[in-house]
């Protein structure tokens, strides 16, 4: 399991995160939910010890605090909010960074099905510096998935941390980068997203966690948080669950297989 118990996170003298506690286990896709600066980021920042916390962070039963980065590494993946990349990597060359960081080094075929996985194949010698916003994020989630590629391993679950999967992607391609995630979750994997969109959330997710001003608000199903007085709270504005807009078309992507070309 991922186990966080107590987690407070100050930034200066500003509290981002004020004693969270929360678990999710192996086959879960939890969404983590909120408004711009709820925390969200932090937390996972936290749970990767990318930010100084207190609080306890345990994965697969292990303190990640007193874990070395190489021991965690074949144990857990992450898909950054950033998809930059400073020098001129191919695309090959960057999924295979995620790969040779866990236990596939010796598999340079994971490489090629895990761009096959994203929509990326063919495309291994092009300049990551040149893809397109949509092309990096997708990149970077072949990397994470090389790195974690079998679900569960010998240690146990592995675990897929996802910053903002979708945030740069088309309706399509957000569908199948939640398709990917919600197939690694039923594998025996673990996985834990910063969700924006609540309808991809509520579609593919086995819990959602809310997040309102730092602070733990809410965490269950989607059709146990998913509730309007919870929901104006996090954002600060009227919501109406299931009423379509009062003018305009209005359109919801279906979680079913592709439409054939």
């Amino acid at each position: 399991m991922l186990e966080i118990r107590n987690l407070s996170v100050r930034l200066g003298r500003r509290p981002v995160l004020q004693d969270v506690t929360l678990s999710t286990r192996p086959g879960e896709l939890l969404a983590i939910c909120g408004a711009n600066g709820a925390g969200k980021s932090t937390l996972l920042k936290a749970v990767l010890e990318e930010v100084p916390a207190q609080g306890t962070i345990r994965l697969n039963g292990h303190e990640v605090g007193k874990s070395r980065p190489e021991a965690l590494a074949p144990q857990r993946a992450v898909l950054p909010q950033d998809t930059d990349v400073a020098f001129s990597f191919t695309l090959a060359e960057v999924v295979a960074m995620g790969r040779e960081a866990g236990d596939f080094a010796t598999r340079p075929e994971v490489d090629r099905l895990a761009l096959a996985a994203v929509g990326l194949q063919g495309r291994e010698g092009d300049d990551f510096r040149t893809l397109s916003g949509g092309e990096r994020q997708r990149g970077h989630l072949a990397r994470a998935l090389a790195q974690v590629w079998e679900p569960v391993g010998p240690q146990g679950p592995r675990w897929l941390m996802l910053d903002e999967p979708v945030a740069s992607l088309d309706l399509g391609h957000q569908l199948k980068v939640m398709q990917l995630a919600r197939s690694f979750a039923d594998a025996g994997g673990g996985v834990v997203a910063i969700m924006h969109d609540l309808n991809l959330s509520a579609m593919f997710a086995d819990r959602m966690a809310f997040l309102v001003d730092g602070q733990l608000a809410a965490i269950g199903t989607p059709e146990q948080v998913m509730q309007e007085p919870l929901l104006e709270r996090a954002y600060g504005c009227r919501i109406s669950l299931n009423g379509a807009p009062p003018a305009g078309p209005w359109l919801l992507p279906q979680n079913c297989a592709p439409v054939a070309d």
